[in-house]
């Protein structure tokens, strides 16, 4: 027993943070079918849901982000983690952990306020009759439009043929507008309230401007919370004027053919993270997605 516990720690350490909150969505959904198999409603999990009515959400405010994590059709479920699954390979690759949770959760925050405010504003009549809101669309829309955002000339494998990442992000948004006339048009909105968050993360950051630094600042709060008696040591960071290029003087660099200096600076920030990079450094890859 005691090592198949220390092997299931070992294995969940290895698991990235998106890695981790597929994990937890999981585990969430299986719960959720057990205790559904003892109710008689389908609304096992009623404390995570978002409802559409205000003073009802007034009751429950944090359902403004467990609504994220509650799944109850295995499809839906599955289409969500898979392609979670994929987008962290490639947002990992380029950018910190944090960062990729802040642009997954603000992207959930925004497709839940979206929901909350298209049901409690608009006309009934404009509208279809939803109780409640469910599932991670929203994070993981946001991520991949983020991607598609910032880096739009990239190119990726879609099943059979490549696909500059500004198709995908075009198509998934017009997929989401006709989905304002379908059954699932609750889902839609929070859909599109998630890519809007993903669109203005990328380009703020283009302009050197990461809004999601606010909403990072306030989860370190929550965690060390439940720190009391551990105060972690403040850690000065000073950060020097270089003339090196991804570690490389700026003539060895040029020097370099476009995708050696790409994969370069793609090397920095999977080891130092996206804000080691210089401003020059930025720039370049910023310019290399649009090429």
């Amino acid at each position: 027993m005691t090592s198949l516990k220390q092997d299931i720690q070992h294995k969940l350490g290895r698991l990235n943070v998106l890695e981790k909150i597929i994990a937890i969505n999981v585990l969430v959904f299986v719960i959720g079918f057990i205790a559904k198999q003892f109710l008689l409603h389908s609304s096992s999990l009623f404390w995570l849901e978002l409802p559409s009515d205000f003073f009802d959400f007034l009751y429950k405010p944090w359902t403004i982000i467990t609504y994220g994590f509650a799944h109850y059709g295995f499809l839906h479920i599955l289409f969500n983690m898979i392609v979670l699954y994929f987008v962290s390979r490639l947002m990992l690759n380029l950018f910190n952990p944090k960062m990729a949770l802040n642009i997954y959760f603000l992207g959930i925050i925004f497709g839940g306020l979206a929901f909350l405010l298209v049901y409690n504003v608009l006309p009934k009549s404009m509208v279809s009759v939803v109780t409640v809101l469910v599932g991670a669309s929203a994070g993981v829309r946001a991520l991949l439009i983020f991607l598609c955002s910032y880096m739009p000339q990239t190119e990726v494998r879609l099943i059979a043929f490549n696909i500059k990442l500004w198709y995908l992000g075009v198509a998934l948004v017009v997929i989401d507008i006709m989905g304002l006339f379908s059954l699932n048009q609750g889902g839609s909105i929070a859909h599109l309230g998630g890519s809007l968050l993903g669109y203005l993360y990328a380009t703020q950051l283009q302009k050197g401007t990461d809004i999601g630094k606010g909403f990072e600042r306030f989860t370190d709060w929550v965690s060390n919370l439940f720190k009391a008696n551990k105060k972690s040591p403040l850690k000065a960071v000073y950060k020097s004027k270089s003339n090196k290029v991804a570690g490389h003087t700026k003539t060895e660099f040029n020097e370099f053919n476009k995708q050696k200096q790409i994969d370069l600076i793609l090397d920095k920030i999977s080891k130092s993270g996206y804000e080691s990079l210089t401003k020059e450094e930025k720039e370049f890859l910023f310019k290399a997605g649009k090429d």
